[in-house]
């Protein structure tokens, strides 16, 4: 996360998106920051995942702004404001974000931001009103337009949520308080509309599943589950959406408060971010879907690393630590999973929600 001129030069001519041999166009990372209300703008060179600092950031956003996501066109980034109950809309040119006014209104305390893959639909997690807020958006305008019977009610608030790849079915966690054990559940979708549960839902997970995450090919899913479990779930998806989770899951972490959750861009790798223990743990994945503690790991980030990304091109892993309220960029080694740190750019605040231009 080089070699010598020839090995270069045929790598250049190998690869279309490569604009010049050894440069590439940059790519631009979006952080959250609650604290501040406001998101933070960097520049990423692609060719050493080193971050520089818009002249234009941080921009205002609305009050205590959580969770960011970017369109798949690279044209509007949206952004979900816990402070307001609403959703901002950006536009964006060159990295550049610009506010479209009126924000959305929403449930109350949105959190949590996910888009299917096409860019066609929004759902919002609302913690304070335990239900799901999903629209339509219109490609050119980026516009929201709320499906039909959106909010949808789901009994718990909803602390992550995920879409299966191939965006008919939304896996949402959930904690039922009380030191009980937490739960995934199942909702099958037809165009943005939650219609039925999956069988079986809920699915019990580790007591707070805060992380979630399922791998590109649709065939597991995996939670982080915060102290006091310290633990990580591993559940196979079913054909009807249904989970069984693997022999001997969930496993026990030897670190504290795992949070977020990344499978790598090759699905060899899932990363976690320790809060309690300032550190990544990599694991290996399993063509059963298993995970394995590669023995490299873990490795040191800044104080309490909470969200977490990734480039494009899957070289560079970024993550947003809270104490430090920095940005740090990590470089990837894929054949062996191997995090070496970059650099660490401070933010105005706490980092909740990285997102990175595709």
């Amino acid at each position: 996360m080089q070699k010598k001129a020839a090995a270069l030069v045929l790598v250049c001519a190998g690869l279309a998106t490569w604009s010049a041999c050894g440069k590439k166009s940059n790519n631009y990372v979006y952080g959250a920051l609650p604290a501040v209300s406001q998101i933070a703008i960097f520049r990423e060179d692609p060719n050493s995942g080193t971050l520089t600092s818009l002249a234009t950031s941080p921009v205002t956003a609305g009050p205590g702004v959580q969770s960011i996501a970017i369109h798949p066109s690279n044209k509007f980034l949206y952004a979900s404001n816990a402070g307001e109950g609403d959703i901002s809309l950006f536009t964006i040119s060159t990295g550049t974000l610009t506010e479209v006014t009126p924000r959305t209104v929403v449930g109350t305390t949105p959190t949590q931001l996910i888009m299917d893959s096409a860019g066609t639909f929004l759902y919002v997690a609302n913690v304070g009103s335990n239900n799901i807020s999903v629209f339509s958006i219109d490609s050119s305008s980026g516009a929201l337009t709320a499906v039909a019977g959106s909010p949808f009610q789901i009994g718990l608030p909803p602390i992550n949520m995920r879409l299966s790849p191939s965006g008919s079915v939304l896996y949402v966690t959930g904690a039922n308080g009380g030191g009980q054990p937490g739960v995934i559940q199942g909702f099958n979708v037809n165009a943005g509309v939650i219609t039925t549960v999956v069988p079986g839902s809920p699915f019990q997970a580790g007591t707070t599943p805060i992380g979630l995450a399922i791998d590109s090919t649709g065939s597991h899913l995996y939670t982080s589950n915060a102290a006091p479990d310290n633990s990580i779930s591993e559940f196979t998806i079913n054909s009807d959406g249904s989970l069984t989770q693997l022999p001997g899951s969930p496993i026990g972490e030897s670190y504290s408060n795992p949070i977020s959750l990344l499978i790598d861009v090759t699905g060899k790798y899932l990363f976690v971010t320790n809060q309690g223990s300032n550190n990544v743990a990599a694991y290996s994945i399993g063509s059963d879907g298993s995970l394995t503690l590669l023995t490299n790991s873990p490795f040191a980030t800044g104080a309490q690393p909470n969200s977490i990304g990734t480039d494009p091109s899957g070289r560079y892993i970024f993550i947003g630590n809270q104490t430090s309220s920095a940005i740090q960029s990590f470089n990837l080694d894929r054949s062996t999973g191997t995090l070496t740190s970059v650099a660490s750019y401070a933010v105005g605040g706490t980092p909740t929600s990285i997102a990175v231009s595709p």
